[in-house]
């Protein structure tokens, strides 16, 4: 990156990082474009060429005497953050595309996967076993086809998506509607260290944003942006997936919905769509068909070495082994896996996340597991 550009990105990140500036002040700032300047500029001045009120003007004023790039670079290297902005070739041409695009991404993982097709999971926090069991499948079944899964982490439909994911060679995409180094909800932990190491965890949110329910449906126009298409599977009518649909929808991007029983409450949101044009998802072939051309073509090569890799991830450990041993006996819940084995809630989550993953297991409301 050339000394400008790299000057560009850090004075983006401040204007980002300064509590009280917004998207729109951000877009005028960047049109305005006078980068060398910002730094040295008077609260006057960015009242007079960029239209701030006086308090943001102050705010940015004292922003800019604070800022540290080099505190600033150190701290997200030492936890594994990489920041991009859309000065950053790594930042994704079809996020870049959508009409609120965000300024600046935190990331941890696989940076790489921004670049590949991706095709968006989402639905219901609270699935029946019909919904966990199609999200699942459907995630891994795009992620073996060479697709990314980018969900949001939340309980439900989004937890079973990247699962299923983690199972294929596409793994999946994280979009959280907290900051990229806080977990929410607590118990997807063992998910969230998952897809750090075999995916990635995005987020637009600043490190240490204080948690806030309103943050969570602005991180959906990032699930859509980033993707090809999105899935519904199981939403209410006012379901927060359906926000998504309908950011996919404004972006011209594709939207699928999983048909669902026309008395279950749970799919009046996904009959919907369907009424209104969405593509009715009967398997996993209704979506790969529209996107046949982008995707990594198998060779038999490549086949061996997933059927390899799939028995391996077959294999169960011994920690795996003792946790899978008490659940043949009856659905436990998390406190009784706990009481029984011993684990501390750590490794017992981390263990329950690998079973749930090499399909030994399944996750049931109310943090229950049986065998598959």
């Amino acid at each position: 990156m050339h000394n400008n550009e790299a000057m560009q990105k850090e004075i983006l990140i401040t204007l980002h990082e300064t509590p009280g500036i917004g998207w729109q002040t951000i877009r005028k700032a960047v049109q305005f474009g006078a980068w060398h300047s910002y730094e040295r500029f008077t609260p006057e001045a960015w009242i007079s060429s960029v239209g701030l009120r006086p308090e943001q003007a102050q705010s940015l004023k004292e922003a800019f005497n604070r800022q540290n790039i080099e505190h600033r670079n150190k701290r997200m290297e030492e936890l594994g953050i990489t920041v991009i902005t859309p000065f950053d070739k790594e930042y994704p041409e079809l996020l870049k595309q959508s009409a609120q695009h965000p300024w600046v991404l935190y990331t941890i993982g696989q940076i790489e996967l921004l670049h590949r097709p991706c095709v968006a999971i989402v639905g219901t926090r609270v699935p029946t076993a019909y919904g966990r069991r199609t999200a699942s499948d459907l995630g891994e079944q795009l992620s073996a086809n060479g697709l990314t899964v980018v969900s949001g982490l939340a309980r439900g439909i989004d937890g079973t998506a990247h699962e299923g994911a983690l199972r294929g060679r596409g793994s999946t995409i994280a979009v959280l509607g907290t900051p990229v180094d806080t977990v929410y909800p607590k118990e997807h932990r063992a998910l969230y260290q998952e897809i750090v190491k075999r995916g990635l965890i995005v987020s637009e949110y600043p490190l240490g944003t204080p948690f806030h329910p309103g943050l969570f449906p602005q991180r959906n126009r990032i699930i859509a942006g980033l993707s090809l298409g999105t899935v519904v599977v199981e939403a209410a009518q006012r379901s927060g997936s359906l926000i998504t649909a309908d950011q996919a929808l404004e972006m011209s991007r594709d939207v699928f919905a999983v048909p669902g029983q026309i008395s279950s409450p749970k799919s009046t949101g996904t009959n919907d769509l369907i009424r209104q044009g969405a593509k009715l998802i009967s398997s996993v072939q209704d979506i790969l068909e529209e996107y046949s051309n982008l995707l990594p073509k198998k060779t038999e090569n490549s086949n061996k070495i997933m059927k390899t890799l799939s028995s391996e991830e077959a294999i169960m450990t011994k920690d795996e082994a003792i946790i899978y041993e008490f659940l043949q006996d009856a659905p436990r819940s998390t406190d009784e896996l706990h009481e029984l084995s011993a684990f501390p809630f750590g490794l017992l989550h981390a263990v329950l996340i690998n079973l749930t993953i090499k399909r030994k297991i399944e996750q049931h409301p109310g943090s229950i597991y049986s065998v598959t």
